[in-house]
């Protein structure tokens, strides 16, 4: 055996039917599309919700609410976590790039400090937002909620 005689495996392979070549072929005429109407003129194609004329389900279902598009999209992250954050890397400092570098955010995130949980830690924090209940527990410790 070498590529000289390399075969695919038997029925593996199919020819493709050719249609509208005459009488002769078995698929001349109306080349399999029946006879009339639209599925058996060129270029036509069916909706994607299309339910074969009965109203679509897209249609019968109500539309209701609506998004402002005035809405500012904050990422939370508690006070808690920043405990944790200080202690581990040892910080008296969190800014954005900070929250950033260790995953807690994206570069593009407006970032919003929650008030869950406790601070025992110094912390000056840098932030897009504060929550009031964030804002009274770091200062209660000495530290700044510095708002960008």
């Amino acid at each position: 055996m070498d590529l000289s005689n390399l075969k695919p495996a038997k029925g593996s392979i199919k020819t493709s039917k050719r249609i509208g070549r005459g009488q002769g072929s078995g698929k001349g005429g109306t080349s399999t599309k029946g006879n009339k109407g639209a599925q058996a003129r060129s270029g036509y194609s069916r909706k994607p919700a299309f339910e074969g004329g009965q109203m679509p389900l897209i249609r019968r279902i109500p539309k209701f609410g609506f998004t402002n598009i005035n809405r500012v999209e904050y990422s939370g992250i508690n006070v808690d976590t920043l405990q944790k954050l200080a202690e581990e890397k040892n910080l008296t400092a969190i800014d954005i790039k900070t929250l950033i570098d260790n995953g807690l955010a994206s570069k593009n995130d407006r970032i919003k400090i929650l008030g869950r949980g406790e601070l025992k830690l110094k912390l000056d924090v840098t932030a897009h937002a504060f929550s009031a209940t964030a804002i009274k527990i770091i200062e209660a410790q000495g530290g700044t909620a510095t708002k960008i």
